[in-house]
């Protein structure tokens, strides 16, 4: 009994820093036309904004969801929503691609990264820190189930291609996170 108890105590900690996660079918998303695997662990964690509407309730953060996997499917003519997850200042996850599906957020690493992106625009403030935490929490949230690589590399998405996401004023921030590399 008392491995068991010892067990169970290890789990909750290796699970424990998962933020709350809300999957597309608790946030109402559309259901993905198309699906790539992932091979997991990857190497790579790619920051985004979404140059949109900043969000501090989980109601307007699920309209947020839905706009921006609307916009990606309607206007871009994607599968899904491009990246990962998503994350509101109102502290909460919303899944968008998950784990174990290739995004459509960063030319040359969607097959090897996860890609997070906060609902906002961060070019002259960062995001609160509810969703700051929310994205650190996520990545360790990763590597402790084992699909994001303990030797990670974290990369803002100007870093990968050419665009000033995720504004100048998070990029900074996210420039001084451990494993970051320009």
């Amino acid at each position: 009994m008392l491995h068991l108890l010892l067990l169970s105590a290890l789990c909750a900690m290796a699970y424990g820093q998962c933020p709350n996660i809300l999957t597309k079918a608790q946030w109402g998303g559309r259901a993905a036309t198309c699906r790539t695997a992932m091979t997991t662990p990857v190497a790579y964690v790619v920051v985004h904004h979404t140059e949109g509407t900043a969000c501090t309730t989980q109601t307007n953060c699920i309209a947020q969801a839905k706009s921006v996997q609307n916009y990606h499917m309607n206007s871009n003519g994607w599968c899904d929503a491009g990246y990962s997850f998503m994350v509101g200042e109102d502290g909460n996850v919303y899944e968008g691609r998950g784990w174990s599906s290739v995004g459509a957020h960063a030319p040359n690493y969607n097959s090897n990264s996860i890609g997070i992106s906060v609902f906002g625009s961060y070019t002259s403030r960062n995001p609160n820190a509810a969703a700051q935490n929310a994205v650190q929490n996520l990545i360790s949230c990763g590597v402790s189930r084992g699909f994001i690589r303990s030797t990670y590399i974290l990369k803002g998405h100007r870093n990968v291609t050419a665009t000033s996401c995720p504004g100048n004023t998070f990029y900074s921030t996210v420039a001084s996170w451990p494993r970051f590399q320009a």
